[in-house]
């Protein structure tokens, strides 16, 4: 049986006619006691309103700017009962009981999955092995960040992860070892190219068991520190595979036998995983993902990387500088597609004196496993037929794992490819379900899956808090490296805003030539009206340190003026934002002004 109640607005202290600026559900989502119904806004603070029951809402009965005050009718929600048990009482927490109500009002919306009938629900919760307020699947830097925010907030949480330690791929088989093995071929191609400074050194001598434990090194301090971070906050970690068996249950696949968690809220933070390509003999072990590239088998004699992106162009590097003859094939006619081109450029000039060949606007057709080695056929401009390699890494990209963990059960709607849609409060469909990180969509980044993190968190314990970032920094950390924040040139173009821009080439910095690099290129991009920052890009050594000033300006909606005016140390790469910034503005001094400006 179901009742329709009639929300009325509680008491929020001395606020009359306060107006709301915010509805935060749909008219027949299902919500949760205690989630957040609506926004208000007064002089003095911002308030969300909560629903005093659980149900489905059946309508609001405000608008966005109508002015409430207490006892003001907001909402009605439909509360369903089982039989014969009665509805709880809810006189004295602002409801009104309606009618029953009609056979329309009974039905769920399209996008929400069956869900089970609250006595099983019930009996589900009540047999669990373990009860928490918030389930957070995942932990990775979007999922330990999710936790330990939620925990902080006084949350009992627990946090399922399927490895035996914490920090996802990004802290065990990406990010981090990735940029440790970076710096080893970093090194290594300083060394050599200090020879033409007059300084030579002999070739280093490689000890790839040495190599790998520097790096698991560097993996383990920080998995140790999650660890004892997770203990002092009182997080329960939960190893093992977990699946949702109903909306606020999951069963995890623990050494232990099966055990079945049940919840209040749950953080979907189950991130992505490498692409397969069908044509290729992945279960050979020639054939590497970025994973398995990372482990360090061998050094080939010849390695294929297919994939000219950012995890590609990395790998290619550290193979590089350890001594394989790389070949790099791309589909699209630009490395790193999704920068500018002529960010990308001064990088591809560069690796390309130092790879075997780099085709771009090619393909790999077919691969065949030989125990000569793995033959290749291309398709393409300039490619040859065939080609044989020790070695091949597939990077063309990552696929979400949203249809691996039966987001089904739980009601939680994942569309064809995996991903999970969220909002800007990282909300699912189900209202107590949130995602975040690769899981729920582009750019799969390990920063924004950590900011996405804390907002679920903060959403679920009732404060105002959205994901709605500016922009979201990319680096690709490869020598030169390539980084950029907000808009690219090329999305001003497409989508037909006006704008100026300001490039400084690196060939006129000290500090650049000091380093004996001249090829790097610092451009930013303004609105035409307002010349606040809308983009930025840069090439060169650090970039990937550099941005994160630019991502503060475009965050804090600093124009060419304020940029430029901001005095920057010198002889530095940084400064070489600013002097961007003047070239927009036409008051540089260091080169010739493309114009002037009073």
């Amino acid at each position: 049986m179901a009742k329709i109640e009639t929300v009325l607005l509680p008491d929020i202290g001395n606020y009359e006619n306060i107006p709301v600026i915010e509805l935060l559900v749909q008219p027949g989502e299902v919500v949760e006691k205690d989630q957040s119904l609506l926004t208000l806004e007064s002089d003095k603070a911002t308030m969300e309103i909560p629903s005093p029951v659980s149900g489905r809402l059946v309508e609001f009965l405000v608008k966005l700017e109508d002015k409430v005050s207490k006892g003001t009718p907001i909402a009605r929600i439909e509360v369903t009962a089982e039989t014969g048990q009665p509805l709880p009482t809810l006189e004295g927490r602002g409801v009104e009981r309606d009618q029953p109500a009609d056979e329309a009002a009974h039905s769920s919306p399209p996008s929400l999955s069956p869900q089970p009938s609250p006595v099983k629900e019930r009996e589900a919760i009540a047999t669990a092995d373990i009860t928490c307020d918030v389930l957070v699947l995942g932990a990775g830097p979007g999922g330990y960040t999710a936790a330990f925010r939620a925990a902080d907030l006084g949350k009992r949480v627990v946090l399922v992860e399927k490895e035996t330690v914490l920090g996802g791929v990004c802290l065990n088989v990406g990010c981090i070892p990735s940029k440790a093995l970076l710096h080893v071929a970093q090194v290594i191609n300083e060394t050599r190219e200090m020879a033409d400074h007059g300084i030579s050194f002999s070739e280093p001598t490689l000890d790839l068991h040495k190599l790998r434990g520097f790096k698991d090194g560097v993996i383990k301090k920080l998995t140790t520190g999650l660890a004892g971070l997770a203990r002092q906050r009182k997080v329960q970690v939960v190893n093992g595979v977990g699946r949702f068996t109903s909306p606020h249950t999951v069963a995890v696949d623990t050494a232990d036998g099966v055990k079945t968690v049940a919840f209040q809220h749950a953080i979907i933070a189950v991130g992505s995983r490498p692409v397969q390509l069908p044509f290729i003999p992945h279960d050979d072990p020639r054939v590497m993902d970025s994973t398995g590239a990372l482990a360090l088998a061998e050094i080939p004699k010849r390695l294929l990387v297919i994939g000219g992106g950012i995890i590609g162009l990395e790998m290619a590097q550290v193979y590089d500088a350890l001594g394989a003859k790389i070949t790099v094939v791309e589909l699209s006619d630009t490395i790193i597609p999704g920068a500018d081109k002529d960010i990308t450029l001064p990088l591809l000039k560069r690796i390309k004196k130092r790879y075997e060949a780099i085709y771009l606007g090619a393909k790999v057709t077919a691969v065949q496993a030989t125990p000569e080695g793995l033959v290749v056929s291309f398709e393409g401009k300039g490619v040859p037929a065939q080609d044989t390699f020790d070695r091949i890494l597939v990077a063309v990209g990552r696929v979400p794992n949203g249809k691996l963990i039966d987001a089904d059960k739980a009601g939680v709607y994942v569309d064809e490819r995996g991903f999970i849609p969220a909002d800007a409060r990282m909300r699912t469909n189900v209202p107590h379900i949130y995602a975040i990180g690769d899981v729920i969509g582009q750019p799969m980044l390990a920063h924004k899956a950590a900011h996405e993190g804390k907002v679920a968190a903060e959403v679920i314990c009732g404060l105002s808090s959205a994901f709605t970032p500016m922009g979201i920094p990319g680096v690709a950390y490869t020598d030169p490296e390539v980084a950029w924040v907000g808009k690219t040139e090329e999305e001003l173009k497409r989508e037909g805003i006006a704008y100026e821009k300001g490039v400084f080439p690196w060939a006129a910095s000290g500090r650049s030539l000091a380093l004996g690099r001249d090829e790097g290129l610092t451009k930013v991009l303004f609105c035409a009206d307002t010349h606040r920052l809308l983009g930025a890009a840069i090439v060169g050594p650090n970039a990937g340190e550099l941005i994160a000033e630019a991502a503060l300006a475009l965050e804090m909606g600093a124009d060419m003026t304020d940029i430029g005016l901001t005095i920057h140390p010198h002889p530095t790469l940084s400064e070489t934002l600013g002097f961007a910034a003047e070239m927009a503005e036409g008051t540089i001094t260091d080169l010739l002004p493309p114009k002037k400006r009073h």
